[in-house]
């Protein structure tokens, strides 16, 4: 199983999704984080199906997932922030060695 992982969760704003990206970076618990702007997210909350513009972040990883986890959940306005992992298996090895190089 590999250590490379993207973590992706979405915020309600652009400067949320800045501070996310900019302290998981800074506490090296993320190589890269890459905010996508204003993707519509469609889903159900508390029964009722809601709509949202959200910002996505890709968090590129190798960091344990707890970590990444708890620093987004700590950080996050939402109740029930998404917060998945997507096991990398194939790169480049040399991309490989910076992600793990630049990650505690």
């Amino acid at each position: 199983m590999t250590a490379n992982k993207i973590v992706l969760t979405t915020a309600g704003s652009m400067d949320e999704a800045r501070r996310i990206a900019e302290v998981l970076v800074d506490r090296k618990l993320a190589a890269c984080v890459n905010i996508i702007p204003k993707v519509v997210s469609i889903y159900r909350w508390k029964e009722k199906v809601e709509q949202a513009e959200e910002w996505m972040l890709l968090i590129k990883t190798a960091a344990p997932f707890e970590r990444v986890h708890d620093a987004i959940k700590e950080m996050h306005s939402y109740e029930l922030p998404e917060c998945i992992s997507i096991a990398i298996t194939d790169g480049s090895s040399e991309y490989f060695k910076w992600l793990i190089d630049s990650v505690e």
